[in-house]
């Protein structure tokens, strides 16, 4: 399984992604979800991807080679992000056509879900989620943040702190505790985790990093948020008794 989380802010971009894939308690390996294209001064596109794992790896492998090819189109020569959008959920759907249809008596789901995220040229960031079918929608103010894989365990901790206001640092805190909620409750999610902050209005991918299980930082965060629960429902008043 898979947990990757990507929020669209008005200073920028925030993501993270686990890298854990399960095909069963004996095939446990380690990939990265998380997979930058940029242009220095131009543009940055982030894709997370979640799903079958030959299925997202095809389709990340060939979003690069086209760009290195300068085939036409690629991602490098989109225009607006929702054109990036497009392509992508296009090339999902070219993949999933030609395994499935290669496969016609198998039970496998090659399906999967990925979350595009970036900046090109004066557009302001944006944030899609493409769905297997190709087909998108686009994170808003209302609703600022998405997630693929196993969201429920995380989903709780943003809906209560994250607007389109958090400034990044705080919303990568808040990212950081919705995984290590979901790795404390669900086996297939698993360290390390890849995570990146995009600025607005940089091009800068810089940002990026791998947090393992001794980062000093998501230890401290994850060990805090741990004792403060179990504080503040200590604090909670207990339920009265009846009579």
């Amino acid at each position: 399984m898979t947990y990757c989380v990507a929020m669209r802010l008005s200073d920028g971009l925030v993501f993270a992604s686990d890298s854990r894939t399960n095909a069963g308690v004996d095939h446990i390996a380690t990939f990265k979800k998380l997979h930058v294209f940029s242009k220095e001064g131009e543009r940055v596109l982030v894709i997370q991807s979640a799903g079958n794992l030959a299925t997202t790896q095809s389709i990340v492998s060939l979003l690069n080679e086209r760009i290195q090819g300068q085939h036409t189109p690629n991602l490098m020569q989109m225009g607006t992000m929702y054109d990036a959008a497009t392509l992508v959920g296009e090339t999902v759907r070219e993949v999933i056509h030609r395994d499935s249809a290669a496969q016609q008596n198998s039970s496998t789901i090659f399906g999967c879900n990925m979350l595009l995220g970036g900046q090109i040229g004066n557009e302001v960031p944006r944030l899609f989620h493409i769905y297997p079918e190709g087909n998108f929608i686009e994170a808003t103010n209302d609703t600022p943040y998405f997630q693929i894989g196993e969201s429920k365990y995380g989903k709780p901790i943003i809906d209560r702190v994250l607007t389109v206001d958090t400034p990044l640092e705080h919303a990568m805190c808040c990212a950081l505790i919705s995984i290590d909620s979901t790795l404390r409750s669900n086996l297939s999610v698993g360290m390390p985790l890849d995570v990146m902050i995009y600025r607005a209005n940089t091009y800068d991918a810089s940002e990026q990093r791998r947090i393992t299980e001794n980062d000093p930082y998501f230890t401290g965060i994850r060990k805090a948020w741990s004792e403060g629960l179990v504080n503040t429902f200590r604090q909670l008043p207990p339920f009265p008794a009846q009579g």
